[in-house]
């Protein structure tokens, strides 16, 4: 199982497919790097959404310094950029950091289709 960080799951490249390609709920997945001052505060709205989503979504992030064969795969250039799956496929992403009421509404829409 892989490691969790608070509500988001850590996700690795060696980890991806398993955790979120093959996932049974849609999957957010957060593109953060170590010296992403916005990525910090997205985290926390993030940890904070987990709560409200329960078990309608499964909240990961991937570093994508350590990780780049996932980055590159997805053309994750900018950080912070959310990705949501679902079954496998990328449903809705988006880059940078935004308000919580936003980020409630993005995954909302990733999560409905």
């Amino acid at each position: 199982m892989p490691e969790k960080n608070g509500p988001l799951v850590e996700v690795t490249d060696a980890t991806f497919v398993d955790v979120v390609l093959k996932s049974e709920r849609p999957v957010v997945v957060d593109f953060w790097a170590e010296w992403c001052a916005p990525c910090k505060v997205l985290e926390r709205s993030l940890n904070e959404l987990s709560e409200e989503f329960g078990d309608r979504l499964v909240f990961a992030k991937l570093d994508a310094d350590a990780n780049p064969e996932t980055a590159r795969a997805y053309k994750v250039m900018s950080m912070p950029t959310l990705i949501v799956f679902r079954g496998g496929e990328v449903v809705a992403s988006a880059v940078g950091n935004r308000p919580k009421m936003a980020l409630r509404q993005f995954l909302e829409t990733g999560i409905q289709g």
